[in-house]
């Protein structure tokens, strides 16, 4: 059995194994890195190992107790009974071999990084992004982490949040037992997107459906920030057809306030590693990205849906130090 996966070995049919954002980042990696597109490198528990750690503690059991007959509308009720079971999560011990695992392949990539190199840890559910069930955004994410015994207790906590509140309610409502999903863990290098931009972009317009269109949108600091709606972030509209023809390409721009941004902090504790600081103004009263970085993210997300077939919604962050 494999505890982990590297990221570059990961494609679309890894699904079953380490969920949809891993496989998906394995994807591009594999998939457009020919055509310049840049993912950070890292490692993905898989679903097997996860499993084994329920096995490995008597989890699957304890949780169906805890579990039976919660009527989840009882807001309180499930409070107590979701906290219950994170914390039977967190108490248990991740089995030798997945420890080991995570150690060696942790040891080897701070080894091929820069000495101040941080990680984000990352869910993964198995079930994420299928059409019959979406279970994305349910778990939680750390960002900002480093040494091996954080990353540790990262990867302890993405597991327990398999089982927050909103997870448990969304199982119980569509019928699904909770051994159907399983988790895994992204370990994922961080680009210094707290030193530049970062944000989302659409590979069609996501109001009026219009598929000719790229929709970007761009703030200051750490994507979450965006990813989250905690920011009013810039808009940009690219054309398609203009932007394969090689010529101008932006169809409109929107200044958005970008009031505040999510940075690192010094303490390197869990949960206390980013935080949100106030834009400086002269920021806030410029546009976040020029127009030749619209145009290169716009010819990536052309790229990106050209490789899946589909529309795609993509997160993209800009490294304040190499400035790629």
């Amino acid at each position: 059995m494999n505890e982990i996966l590297w990221l570059q070995d990961i494609t679309m049919k890894d699904l079953d194994q380490v969920g949809g954002k891993n496989s998906s980042l394995g994807e591009l990696i594999n998939g457009l890195s020919s055509a310049g597109v840049r993912v950070p490198g890292g490692f993905a528990t898989t679903a097997d190992a996860f499993r084994e750690f329920l096995t490995h503690n008597n989890l699957e059991q304890k949780v169906n107790d805890i579990t039976a007959n919660l009527d989840v509308e009882d807001v309180v009720e499930l409070a107590r009974v979701g906290d219950a079971v994170r914390t039977l999560i967190l108490e248990s011990e991740f089995q030798p071999a997945l420890n080991q695992a995570i150690h060696n392949a942790y040891e080897k990539l701070v080894a091929s990084l820069p000495a101040n190199a941080s990680f984000a840890v990352r869910s993964s559910a198995t079930a994420e992004d299928l059409p019959e069930a979406s279970f994305a955004g349910q778990q939680e994410t750390f960002l900002n982490i480093q040494g091996i015994d954080n990353i540790m207790r990262a990867i302890k906590l993405v597991f327990a949040s398999l089982y927050n509140d909103r997870a448990i309610a969304y199982r119980i409502h569509h019928g699904f037992t909770h051994a159907e999903v399983a988790l895994s863990a992204g370990i994922q290098q961080m680009i210094r997107s707290d030193e530049a931009v970062s944000g989302v972009m659409f590979s069609v317009d996501t109001e009026s459906g219009f598929d000719r269109a790229v929709f970007i949108t761009s703030s200051y600091g750490l994507g979450e920030a965006v990813v989250q709606g905690a920011v009013n972030p810039d808009e940009f509209y690219v054309y398609k057809p203009a932007l394969a023809a090689g010529k101008q390409a932006i169809l409109k721009r929107g200044l958005g306030e970008k009031a505040i941004k999510m940075v690192y902090t010094t303490d390197k504790t869990v949960g206390k590693t980013t935080e949100f600081v106030p834009t400086e103004l002269a920021e806030r009263g410029q546009f976040s990205l020029t127009d030749a970085e619209v145009t290169e993210l716009a010819k990536y997300a052309v790229d990106i849906e050209k490789h899946y077939g589909r529309p795609m919604d993509i997160e993209w962050a800009k490294d304040g130090l190499d400035h790629k």
